[in-house]
């Protein structure tokens, strides 16, 4: 039985990666930004949009000009995309992918990743600060009030909370016991 087990768990291993996956014509009938007609008609409107705006103001005024830089940055964001691996639906608009393949870990990874790097560091700099404000007298204004530069402070050394929350949890600072939890009656 063990060897069934086995013998069946290798084929897979083996078999599985060797599929032939195609990304683009799986994936909900998206295609590259690049290929897709709704894009490039979304792209001309746009543009066409902004330019109609353009003409209606003086060559070098403070709005003409306002709007020549919209211009200029909305061409770079559509050429960004059209250069990219970016996936169009059929409205034209580039649709991120979260369905694991490493093809689109830059869409939606990465930056997950920075999410949850960016709002540990608030959640860790928050309970440092709370820490800290615990031992003065006047605590519980300082948490109404805060004392920005104490905070300017400890949100300069947050950056680090990977580091210090790993080392915190071996130390068992980071997390305390079962019997220091109140319970409230139900």
């Amino acid at each position: 039985m063990a060897q069934i087990f086995i013998l069946t768990f290798l084929l897979v291993n083996i078999l599985l990666p060797i599929q032939n996956v195609n990304a683009n014509s799986e994936i909900g009938g998206l295609t590259k930004c690049s290929e897709s007609t709704a894009f490039q008609k979304r792209l001309k409107t746009s543009t066409k949009k902004l330019e109609q705006r353009i003409n209606k103001y003086k060559e070098n005024s403070s709005s003409s000009l306002l709007l020549k830089q919209q211009l200029a940055q909305l061409k770079a964001r559509f050429d960004k995309y059209s250069r990219s691996n970016l996936l169009c639906g059929n409205d034209g608009l580039p649709h991120l992918i979260a369905d694991g393949r490493w093809s689109h870990a830059a869409e939606f990874i990465l930056p997950g990743f920075g999410f949850i790097y960016i709002t540990g560091w608030i959640g860790w700099v928050g309970r440092k600060y709370l820490q800290t404000i615990r031992e003065y007298k006047d605590s519980f204004e300082l948490q109404i009030i805060i004392d920005v530069p104490l905070a300017l402070k400890i949100m300069s050394t947050g950056y680090l909370w990977p580091i210090l929350a790993f080392r915190e949890l071996i130390q068992n600072k980071l997390v305390i016991p079962d019997s220091m939890i109140s319970v409230s009656p139900r």
